[in-house]
C-alpha cells in the first residue's frame, strides 16, 4: 500500500502488482500467473479504502480491456480469485477449505487491499499472483520457472501496460538476450 500511494504522489498513472502466490485450486500447472478480478478480504487494510464486504475487484474497465491481452504469452495468465491474508501461518487447513469454498484460486497478501484502495481512489492498477507453490504438498513447490520467473512476468506486466494503452510494442521491447 504504501509503494501504491508513493507511486501515485509521483504522478505514476498504472501500478501493476506482481506477487509469488500459492495455489488453492488448480487453473494451470505451475508456475503461471493469475489476474486478479477479485480478493477476498480476508484483512484489515482494505477496510481504510472501503467499507467492509467480502471482495475488492479489480475495476471494470480495466477488466475488459485486459480481455485477450495475455493470449500470445509463453505461459498462461487465467483469470481468477484471490484470497489475501495478512500472515501465513493463518494459512490453516480450515482457513484454506473456506477459501476454496467461496471460489478463491490462489492466496496472496495484498490484492484487497489495492484494489480496495484503487476504488476508492479512482486509480489504474491491475494485480497479478504469479503461482509458484501448491501450498508445500509437493517436492518442486516453489519454482518460479526460467530465470526465477523473471522473464515471463515482464512479459505479462508488458502485455498489461500495452493493452491498457500505457505503452506501444516498441516501448516494451526486451531487454535481455536470451540464454540457458
Amino acid at each position: 500500500m504504501l509503494v501504491a500511494e508513493e507511486l501515485a504522489a509521483s504522478g505514476c498513472a498504472l501500478v501493476v502488482s506482481v506477487t509469488s502466490s500459492g495455489q488453492l485450486e488448480a487453473l494451470g500447472e505451475p508456475p503461471y500467473h493469475v489476474l486478479i478480478e477479485r480478493a477476498w478480504r480476508d484483512e484489515g487494510t482494505s477496510l481504510h479504502y472501503a467499507p467492509p464486504a467480502p471482495w475488492s475487484y479489480l475495476r471494470r474497465h480495466l477488466r475488459e480491456r485486459l480481455e485477450g491481452a495475455y493470449d500470445r504469452l509463453s505461459e498462461p495468465v487465467c483469470g481468477g480469485a484471490a484470497w489475501t491474508t495478512d500472515a501465513p501461518f493463518r494459512e490453516s487447513e480450515g482457513a484454506i477449505g473456506e477459501a476454496r469454498a467461496v471460489g478463491c484460486h490462489v492466496v496472496e497478501m495484498e490484492a484487497a487491499a489495492l484494489y480496495a484502495y484503487a476504488e476508492a481512489r479512482q486509480r489504474d492498477l491491475v494485480c497479478l499472483a504469479h503461482v509458484t507453490n501448491t501450498m508445500a504438498v509437493s517436492g518442486a513447490d516453489f519454482e518460479k520457472g526460467p530465470h526465477a520467473g523473471a522473464l515471463i512476468t515482464l512479459d505479462a506486466f508488458a502485455a498489461t501496460a500495452r493493452a491498457l494503452g500505457y505503452a506501444r510494442s516498441a516501448d516494451l521491447k526486451r531487454a535481455h538476450t536470451p540464454g540457458p
